[in-house]
């Protein structure tokens, strides 16, 4: 494989502009991108035998950004406003994956799931309370778990369509 993108270095600009209390809100817009991405693999044909999986890991990034989002009294109106002050958002999103094949794009997704767990437990332990930092660790197991589902396709040959 040629060298992947690094999501988090792609991202890094855009955390880096706004307040750290509101970076969590960008990530979980992010985790939202990657529920569609789930959601376009597991709707492949190519990936019928991993659709159950697909669609669980698609879960995951959704109930990750809810619990986000809970944390936050005016999560909507912050987001729309990171979104519009960050209008290259979705095309970074695609350029990380475009061109690539699905293994590739499932390494990349692993290493993305690895960094998020990474990033909400250094989130957790700057948490202003315990139910921020209990979120934030639920948040990080999360990604965990999907990561492990795409390091588990990418072992036993699943992505390789």
């Amino acid at each position: 494989m040629s060298e992947l993108p690094d999501i988090g270095q792609s991202i890094a600009p855009l955390l880096l502009r706004l307040p750290r209390e509101h970076q969590p809100l960008l990530i979980a817009v992010a985790e939202r991108m990657a529920a569609e991405r789930y959601r376009a693999w597991a709707a492949d044909p190519a990936n019928a035998h991993d659709k159950a999986e697909l669609l669980a890991c698609a879960e995951r990034e959704e109930e990750i950004a809810r619990r986000i989002e809970g944390l936050y009294p005016d999560a909507a109106a912050l987001q729309r406003s990171i979104v519009d002050e960050n209008p290259g958002l979705d095309e970074i999103n695609r350029s990380i994956f475009a061109g690539r094949s699905l293994p590739e794009q499932f390494t990349i997704q692993s290493r993305g799931e690895r960094l998020g767990a990474a990033t909400w437990r250094a989130f957790a332990a700057h948490a202003p309370n315990a139910d921020a930092r209990a979120t934030f660790l639920a948040c990080a197991r999360l990604e965990e778990d999907s990561a492990v589902v795409l390091e588990m396709l990418l072992a036993g040959g699943g992505g390789a369509a």
